[in-house]
């Protein structure tokens, strides 16, 4: 066999970075909690029953989580509520955060997508990762593009044999 006929793999040659977004995934296991369960009839909110519902629970089972705090019925709630909730599992879970388990976790990948480090992609050629479990969602892919435009050459998606471009640096962007 020649050198001729070494299969060379272009990929790896191009300097093209595959960006998985699902590496902004959160860490910390995400746990729900529904106050509804805490509302007389699940639909009115009594301050004194509220508190000692509060009291009464066991929150240890959210050590080193992250708490998604909702309702799932129509109730009104007013603002103290959920204020009451955060004062009593803070020192517990890892963090709390408003909403569904879903909107926690895309809420927690788009923080760690701002907080992540996008001049390493300075002048690169970057592929956004295209298939996966479904759980990026089109927020973050919109979000992440934008940080990218500040700083790659190139921005693609898809698989590096069969990829989309999508964005390119004009010379006089530059």
């Amino acid at each position: 066999m020649s050198t001729n006929d070494i299969i060379s793999n272009k990929v790896a040659k191009s300097g093209l970075i595959t960006l998985d977004l699902e590496m902004f995934k959160p860490m910390k296991s995400i746990s729900e909690f529904d106050i509804s369960q805490l509302l007389y009839m699940g639909l009115i909110l009594k301050e004194k029953e509220f508190r000692e519902g509060l009291d009464a629970i066991d929150f240890s089972n959210y050590s080193d989580h992250i708490l998604a705090v909702y309702c799932s019925s129509d109730a009104i709630i007013p603002e103290w509520a959920w204020m009451l909730v955060v004062s009593k599992v803070k020192s517990i879970a890892s963090q709390v955060l408003f909403g569904t388990r879903e909107s926690v976790e895309e809420q927690v990948m788009m923080s760690n997508a701002e907080n992540h480090n996008w001049e390493q992609y300075q002048g690169r050629k970057v592929l956004l990762k295209g298939c996966g479990d479904g759980s990026v969602k089109s927020s973050l892919y919109l979000k992440v593009t934008d940080f990218l435009m500040d700083y790659a050459d190139r921005v693609m998606y898809g698989e590096a044999c069969s990829f989309v471009p999508i964005w390119r640096r004009n010379s006089s962007q530059n």
